[in-house]
């Protein structure tokens, strides 16, 4: 889910944590050929703070709201990243975002490609989102510490029955999935991060083809094997078919592109509350 923003603290370049060398009198320098100490740093050290606008505090405020209303769900609440999320505190697009015209681009266009949906969102709720995502940044990179992932209650943050109501309808789910069929206690198995990630992208979904021969013969199974001069699949039984594609006609089902598909049409709303829906499927 994916999302995406930083936060700002104060816009001023700040200097790396970087501990001097004490300095070494001839009497007690290091032998020859001797390596010199190493400097310490702290784990959050990363080098020179990012420049970047300053925000008001109530502008960082609002951001934070709305990070965790849109994006904590896969970046973690603090920003610093989850199993589907990548920490925005190292991001180079937040790294080089000045005053929201690349974290902003991103928020609006979303990356399709990597699960990440667009926000329909206006310019001064960008504008705060930006900041709080840079502020997050500062933070994370003046600090020492461990990161923090994502939080399962990071994630519950839908409404259940609009997300029903989306399944059921608008959605189309009930094309392909059913409440009590596949989806059946599918929040038992998967939880948390899991879960979404199941629900934006099932890798492990197998595409299926139907397949009709020449002679009128059907095979419907498992795709196993697809290029542009043959297709194969396995039957019932398990054995294997194969054809060349000129020889027969075919139709192959994928899961998973469909859900690749309905990522352009969900807004942040709708895969809050279908997850929160599928939460309940237990």
């Amino acid at each position: 889910m994916n999302v995406l923003l930083k936060s700002i603290a104060a816009a001023t370049i700040a200097w790396a944590a970087v501990v001097s060398l004490p300095h070494l009198s001839a009497q007690n320098a290091a032998p020859q050929g001797a390596r010199p100490p190493r400097p310490q740093v702290t784990v959050g050290s990363q080098g020179p703070m990012p420049v970047h606008a300053k925000f008001t505090e109530q502008q960082i405020e609002n951001g934070g709201t709305l990070f965790l209303q849109n994006c904590a769900f896969c970046h973690g609440k603090d920003a610093s990243g989850g199993e589907s999320g990548p920490d925005l505190t190292r991001s180079k697009v937040v790294s080089g975002d000045k005053e929201g015209e690349g974290i902003g681009q991103v928020v609006r266009n979303g990356r399709l490609d990597k699960g990440m949906p667009r926000f329909n969102l206006g310019d001064s709720e960008i504008l705060s989102l930006v900041g709080f995502i840079h502020s997050q940044q500062d933070k994370a990179m003046s600090q020492s510490g461990n990161r923090k992932g994502v939080d399962e209650s990071d994630l519950h943050t839908g409404n259940a029955e609009a997300g029903k109501k989306y399944f059921e309808t608008t959605g189309g789910c009930v094309k392909c999935h059913s409440a009590t069929g596949d989806l059946a206690k599918v929040a038992s198995r998967y939880s948390g991060l899991q879960l979404l990630e199941q629900m934006l992208y099932p890798r492990q979904a197998k595409a299926t083809v139907s397949v009709k021969t020449a002679s009128g013969q059907s095979y419907d199974g498992p795709l196993e094997y697809k290029d542009e001069f043959h297709i194969g699949m396995k039957d019932s039984f398990g054995m294997y078919h194969s054809w060349p594609v000129s020889a027969v006609t075919f139709k192959v089902s994928n899961p998973a592109e469909q859900h690749v598909e309905i990522m352009s049409r969900y807004t942040d709303k709708d895969m809050h509350d279908v997850l929160a829906y599928i939460q309940t499927l237990k």
